[in-house]
């Protein structure tokens, strides 16, 4: 299920691009075992994906927080299997290099492990992803072990699980007591002996979620875990300051872009009101000559 992926105008920046090596599963192993960390950011449109893998990411994930931050649902739980692959495609023609991850999204794998198989091949074939991401432990191993037994690569999810969000009582840290964290660390094992190539630990204390990643031979990707992971992932509208609605704690801001487009909407609605857009430099015309012949006819 091998993805083509457009070629992009050549500029310098994307020459260069253009020569880094595909990253895939195997780099994740690679880079775990040489110590080198792992870097992930999401994407759910076009220019994002090619500006994110320009950047020299690892790794892209197409994540189901796009139904909050893109879609603006309340939660993750109303995103559909439809709205992922839409988005997964653009995000599969603007990147180049990077390993792209498709969100399982709610109710797409947890029904039975047939739905679960089928519903992960279609990110591949449909989508443009090379490997699918889904939540949960020792619960979906079934499902983990069928996916990756039809070759698809899987990616789990521990700690904080969004699409669990009302069984966990909200969006609260996991794994703050000793039965809580022995749970963690048995249900990564797990993950990794169902044959899942990485993990994703949210929302964990920094200590266990650095013992899991030494316990276990598969990358684990931090976001809220702490800097002991093997990797470390967060929502690209958190990092740019584009979701106004809330910031998780683990976030560093690295731009605040919000702020910035209400900015240059306000001065857009102003230039307009006063007449000072559009100016001459941003409009067309035509000749005097012609001008007075339309005038002669009209």
């Amino acid at each position: 299920m091998s993805t083509v992926r457009p070629v992009s105008s050549n500029t310098s920046q994307q020459t260069a691009h253009a020569s880094r090596n595909r990253v895939t599963t195997l780099t994740f192993r690679q880079k775990k075992e040489r110590g080198e960390v792992i870097t992930m950011l999401t994407a759910y449109d076009y220019p994002t994906a090619m500006a994110v893998d320009q950047a020299g990411i690892d790794s892209i994930l197409v994540g189901d927080s796009l139904g909050m931050v893109v879609l603006g649902y309340e939660n993750t739980l109303s995103v559909s299997m439809e709205e992922m692959l839409h988005h997964a495609r653009a995000v599969a023609r603007g990147a180049k290099s990077a390993l792209l991850i498709g969100d399982m999204p709610f109710m797409s794998y947890q029904v039975s492990v047939e739905e679960a198989v089928r519903n992960a091949g279609r990110f591949l074939q449909q989508g443009g992803m090379d490997a699918v991401k889904l939540e949960g432990g020792r619960e979906r191993a079934d499902a983990v072990r069928a996916i990756v037994g039809t070759g698809i690569p899987v990616m789990g999810h521990l700690g904080l699980t969004p699409q669990s969000v009302h069984q966990l009582g909200g969006f609260r840290a996991q794994g703050k007591t000793a039965s809580a964290a022995k749970r963690l660390l048995e249900d990564a094992q797990i993950l990794e002996d169902a044959g899942a190539f990485s993990l994703v630990l949210e929302s964990v204390p920094a200590r266990l979620a650095e013992l899991i990643s030494k316990k276990i031979s598969i990358p684990a990707i931090g976001i809220g875990a702490g800097a002991g992971c093997d990797g470390q992932v967060l929502v690209t509208h958190d990092l740019l300051g584009l979701f106004d609605r809330f910031t998780p704690r683990f976030v560093k801001k690295y731009a605040n872009f919000h702020a910035e487009m209400s900015k240059a909407f306000g001065e857009y609605i102003d230039d307009i009101e006063s007449k000072r857009f559009p100016a001459v430099e941003h409009t067309v015309e035509m000749t005097d000559e012609e001008w007075d012949e339309f005038l002669r006819s009209a």
